[in-house]
């Protein structure tokens, strides 16, 4: 598709949903929402954050509300177009202008642009990387002030590897013998597998 500079453009380019995204166009107009083109669409932003879209396919178009999974969805219309993948976006889904409800879809960019202004977004997930200590490893350190060093110059993969040693380690018995085995380690600033890696 060519690159679009201008709402217009983009509905000359879906001309058998003209009618329809001018219609949904012009009821989102009606708001506070400013229009801009964004990855080669119409998308309506408030302080310059995204709030919704609209855009057309083959067999449908409708609008994108990019934090509609805050949206009450009272009247059971939004679909998430890929279930599993999309966490936040939400889309209002129409395949004939007659299905547009002018009411219906005012009152659910309202909310949106509500949502916006709550700063209701969906932020990522952030993985954390915080390793955790099994206590008798955390006593070990606690008590070993060299020790405690040369674990923290290790890398967050040996100190990991040390750590899921001990925890994985059924017995009392086994974990302070595992705990005798990895201090010399340690101390050297040898992961626990580094041996077989190096051969």
């Amino acid at each position: 598709m060519q690159k679009v500079t201008t709402v217009e453009a983009y509905i000359e380019t879906h001309h058998h949903y003209r009618e329809a995204l001018t219609l949904l166009r012009d009821i989102i107009n009606t708001t506070e929402l400013e229009e801009t083109i964004k990855w080669n669409a119409p998308v309506y932003t408030l302080n310059g954050k995204n709030v919704l879209g609209i855009s057309a396919f083959k067999n449908h178009f409708g609008i994108w509300f990019f934090n509609g999974v805050f949206l009450k969805d009272e009247q059971q219309v939004l679909l998430n177009a890929q279930e599993g993948k999309t966490k936040a976006m939400r889309q209002m889904r129409f395949n004939t202008i007659d299905e547009i409800d002018k009411n219906l879809v005012l009152a659910y960019v309202k909310e949106a642009i509500e949502n916006q202004k709550l700063g209701k977004v969906l932020k990522p997930e952030i993985k954390s990387n915080a390793i955790t200590l099994p206590a008798e490893l955390k006593q070990l350190l606690d008590k070993n002030t060299n020790l405690y060093k040369a674990f923290n110059t290790l890398t967050p993969y040996k100190q990991r590897e040390f750590c899921e040693y001990i925890t994985t380690a059924k017995r009392e018995a086994t974990k302070q013998a595992r705990l005798e085995k990895i201090k010399p380690l340690i101390l050297k600033g040898i992961g626990l597998n580094d041996k077989y890696k190096n051969s």
